[in-house]
């Protein structure tokens, strides 16, 4: 069994298409680090903003949960796992991440694409 990770921004497009779907809505959760000068041009992908986005009071909740649900649809096949906030740069990809790398310490297989990381900050 397999987990895709695809983060996005609903700004810029529909939610990709996806097969036993597990979706992280991040739009109005989270510490937005678009909001903070230093960190606005950096991505989800950059350590800094990992940090910002994770140190969120309740982020690690959003991480369990998610995780939890991943597992549950491992029970039914591979699973496309659609983590989304405004313009997909910042704490989608941060979240992605994470996921990513506790999936991948579990011996889940992993593939994980960041379609909007490179588009321009949406103001």
């Amino acid at each position: 069994m397999s987990v895709t990770i695809t983060t996005f921004g609903v700004l810029h497009g529909d939610e990709p298409s996806a097969s036993n779907p597990v979706r992280i809505d991040l739009t109005t959760a989270l510490r937005n680090p678009a909001d903070d000068p230093a960190l606005i041009e950096l991505t989800g992908l950059d350590a800094r903003v990992r940090d910002h986005v994770m140190t969120t009071p309740g982020a690690d909740v959003i991480r369990d949960q998610a995780l939890a649900d991943i597992e549950e649809a491992l029970k039914e096949g591979d699973v496309d796992v659609l983590v989304y906030c405004r313009g997909g740069r910042h704490r989608s990809v941060a979240m992605g991440e994470e996921l990513h790398d506790a999936l991948v310490g579990r011996g889940v297989v992993v593939k994980i694409v960041h379609r909007d990381v490179e588009k321009p900050v949406v103001r």
